[in-house]
């Protein structure tokens, strides 16, 4: 499979961190918890800045999941559809050259799902095939394009379309003081992405060709990330011991991984990761034994945009093409880890000699 563009949108309100906090501060549980905690969070969050989707004063008068929901529905449609044209534009393609449209999203219900939707704005064929991916989370912007590779391997001469939305501002609970609430509110921020990918490997033409993937779910651990689903709309499940899994479990992933490909981390030129947190980063760094550097563009976006959930390893694959071109025929992973909780890892080579 060769990924032919890949392209990441935001929201138009963007906002310093230290802004965030304030109003934050200021409609939560009415003033009754521990303000400094709060600001602690944020603080060590690693973001500096996040896009949302409201203007910020109007997240006061979000009155119940119903209305939170009905806002994603709006934004969402708006922001999936802009970055489905644009990465479409980039491939030098248009929206009917799409047989099968993937969509992902956690944080808004939609039904007819996101795809269904953007498909009716942007004129996507009638007959597109169309697969919604609901649930995943973080790991979802790595297991879509896993998804569709396999969807690809099958269908060689079609063209499919990867678009992940997630609109996390609108999820945060006011009436919420719990640890992993406070976290979640200086954490994520909102946005889009879409990837375009066609069959084949090695014509040169793509940015970059996906040559193998690999799922993992862990055992014992579905209450490690996730939302519960209640009155108020969906609530952060967020355990400290995200970075504990990832330590002890994704470098025999990794390895085992490349091992199927005669390679090991050595061999691999370029690190695509999802930005969980400082946390989660460092311990990605450790797991992995890579410096800093190796895995900067996932500092920076974090800092820049926060973490977007799906949409957030494809805004650093879209930096890394951007900024850091690959060296043709270098190796490349890019991963994530989500509600499961789970890890993605896909294998990726930079079009060019040697492939």
């Amino acid at each position: 499979m060769e990924i032919l563009a890949v392209r990441g949108v935001l929201p138009e309100h963007t906002y310093p961190q230290q802004e965030i906090t304030d109003a934050f501060a200021g409609v939560i549980a009415d003033g009754g918890f521990d303000e400094k905690l709060l600001r602690r969070f944020h603080r060590n969050s690693g973001v500096d800045q996040r896009s949302l989707v409201l203007p910020l004063e109007e997240y006061a008068g979000i009155r119940d999941f119903t209305h939170a929901n009905d806002l994603f529905l709006e934004h969402a449609v708006e922001l999936g559809s802009r970055a489905v044209v644009d990465a479409l534009k980039a491939a030098g393609l248009t929206p009917s050259d799409v047989d099968l449209v993937v969509a992902a999203t956690v944080t808004g219900l939609a039904i007819p799902t996101l795809e269904a939707r953007i498909a009716a704005r942007i004129g996507l064929r009638p007959d597109v095939k169309r697969m919604p991916l609901v649930g995943l989370g973080c790991v979802a912007g790595a297991a879509g394009i896993a998804r569709v590779h396999d969807y690809l391997l099958g269908h060689p001469d079609d063209v499919a379309v990867l678009v992940t939305v997630e609109l996390c501002s609108l999820t945060v609970q006011r009436d919420d003081v719990s640890v992993p609430n406070l976290v979640a509110s200086g954490l994520f921020g909102d946005g889009a992405a879409a990837v375009v990918a066609c069959g084949g490997s090695g014509s040169g033409d793509g940015a970059a060709d996906v040559v193998d993937t690999v799922s993992r779910l862990y055992p014992d651990s579905e209450r490690t990330m996730g939302f519960d689903v209640g009155a108020t709309g969906l609530r952060i499940v967020l355990d400290a011991q995200v970075p504990a899994v990832v330590n002890h479990y994704i470098r025999d992933d990794v390895d085992a991984f490349l091992a199927r490909h005669d390679l090991t981390r050595a061999d691999i030129g370029w690190w695509v990761c999802h930005p969980g947190g400082p946390k989660v980063i460092e311990a990605l760094e450790s797991a992995l034994d890579v410096p800093r550097e190796a895995v900067q563009l996932t500092w920076d976006s974090l800092a820049r945009i926060g973490n977007l959930s799906s949409a957030s390893v494809l805004h650093v694959l879209a930096d890394t093409l951007r900024e850091r071109p690959p060296s043709p025929g270098s190796w490349g992973i890019l991963l994530a880890m989500g509600p499961g909780f789970c890890s993605e890892l896909v294998l990726l080579r930079a079009p060019g000699e040697g492939t």
